[in-house]
C-alpha cells in the first residue's frame, strides 16, 4: 500500500510541476505579446536617417544578372 501511495504522490508532483510551468510560460508569452503590441515597427525614422537601398531602375537588368551579382559580390 505504501508503494502505491508513493507512486501516486510522485506522479501528482510531476503533474503539478508541469501544469505550473505551462501556466507560467503561457502568461509570460502573453505578457511579452502585450508589451510589443503597441510597438510601431514601420514608422518613419527620426533624425538623419539615410536610405541605403533603392530599386533597380534599369529595365535591361535580368534576374540572372542580379543572381550573378549576388554570387560574385555577396550582396
Amino acid at each position: 500500500m505504501g508503494k502505491g501511495v508513493r507512486m501516486i504522490w510522485q506522479t501528482l508532483k510531476v503533474f503539478i510541476l508541469f501544469t505550473g510551468s505551462t501556466i507560467l510560460f503561457y502568461y509570460g508569452i502573453m505578457w511579452i505579446g502585450e508589451e510589443y503590441e503597441g510597438y510601431h515597427r514601420y514608422d518613419e525614422p527620426e533624425g538623419s536617417a539615410v536610405k541605403v537601398s533603392s530599386a533597380v531602375a534599369d529595365e535591361e537588368a535580368h534576374w540572372y544578372d542580379r543572381l550573378l551579382f549576388f554570387y560574385t559580390n555577396g550582396e
